[in-house]
């Protein structure tokens, strides 16, 4: 059993209410019609009700009907949800018709479902851009205690055969959101990341916080960085598995790291790799996906309160249904936590 077919089967035995605001989106409503019909997910829809039901038949899907469908121009929803956002907001001096106003906007709808409950989780990005999906979730949702950085990880499923991370998966992170981490950041991406390996990939995480240095071979602000965030994230959780900062090689390899850091905990088996900068780690997974015949599956948006993940604009409709999966599972981890 694939690592997909694990996650999948984790979410029918404990079914989470997944809100898709781009209701009326064709891509998103073929993924939703899947999931439903696989008993994967509830799914709420936000969107216009007769708009949402014409496109179901004209894509010829027979499940659809069997989705909540919420339009935000119901003023009855929107008394419910309007409240909640002028409590989340009146501090930045919004006032209760701005507050109505912003939560007819299905991305801030569907977070605010989320916040107040009713549903789970959040997926969305088909029609909006990475900043539209972000902004919502971090004015609604949040972030976790203890954490003041959303950022995005990738699971790189090897190819059979090639012995790197565990049961062939390594989590690379920050991929996709923060350009450049300071040392605070940097940690509670690593603790972030730590905690994706968990709900999502099924592993124990053992973290590595990567540099052109390894243990003091070189020496500058950027490999003080990566050993500042290194220390506060032991701080952080004392029991993590987490080494740094080491090269690559001595992150993956056992005998580069048996020559390089004989004394790492990690030895040489790092399933989470810590990138110290956003261009470092887009890089990397790019031209390990490229390169090395390898699945990337990702972006997860990791360190809020309640999972929101962000699409591609350009993406298909398995790209959203394991999005959905993904979230899914999310949802389930913060859940037992």
């Amino acid at each position: 059993m694939n690592l997909f077919e694990k996650l999948t089967e984790k979410a029918k035995q404990h079914p989470q209410r997944i809100v898709l605001p781009e209701g009326t989106e064709p891509r998103t409503l073929t993924a939703a019609d899947r999931i439903i019909s696989e008993g994967i997910a509830e799914i709420i829809l936000i969107g216009d009700p007769k708009e949402i039901m014409a496109m179901a038949k004209d894509l010829k899907l027979d499940n659809i009907e069997k989705a909540t469908i919420v339009n935000p121009a119901d003023e009855t929803v929107i008394d419910r949800y309007a409240p909640i956002f002028y409590e989340l907001r009146k501090n930045k001096g919004i006032c209760m018709e701005e507050a109505r106003l912003t939560t007819h906007n299905p991305l801030y709808l569907g977070c605010l479902m989320v916040k107040a409950g009713d549903a789970d989780g959040q997926v969305a990005g088909a029609l909006n851009t990475t900043g539209n999906v972000l902004r919502a979730a971090f004015q609604v949702i949040k972030t976790l205690p203890g954490i003041d950085v959303v950022s995005g990880a990738f699971l790189m499923l090897l190819p059979e055969g090639v012995n790197f991370g565990t049961d062939g998966i390594l989590v690379f992170a920050d991929c996709a959101v923060v350009p450049d981490p300071d040392s605070v950041q940097l940690a509670q991406i690593a603790l972030s990341s730590a905690q994706t390996a968990r709900h999502i990939a099924g592993i124990e995480p053992r973290v590595a916080m990567l540099s052109f240095s390894t243990k003091g071979s070189a020496k500058g602000d950027l490999v003080d960085k990566v050993i500042d965030a290194t220390k506060l994230a032991k701080q952080m959780d004392p029991d993590l598995i987490i080494d740094g900062e080491l090269q690559a090689d001595a992150a993956i390899v056992p005998g580069v790291a048996q020559t390089k850091c004989p004394d790492s905990p990690l030895s040489g088996r790092a399933n989470v790799l810590i990138f110290p900068s956003l261009a470092v780690g887009n890089i990397a997974y790019k031209l390990v996906q490229r390169l090395g015949g390898v699945q990337a599956v990702g972006p997860v948006l990791q360190g809020l309160a309640a999972p929101v993940n962000d699409l591609s604009r350009g993406c298909f409709p398995e790209d959203i249904y394991k999005t959905i999966i993904m979230t899914c599972n999310q949802a389930i981890g913060l859940k037992n936590k």
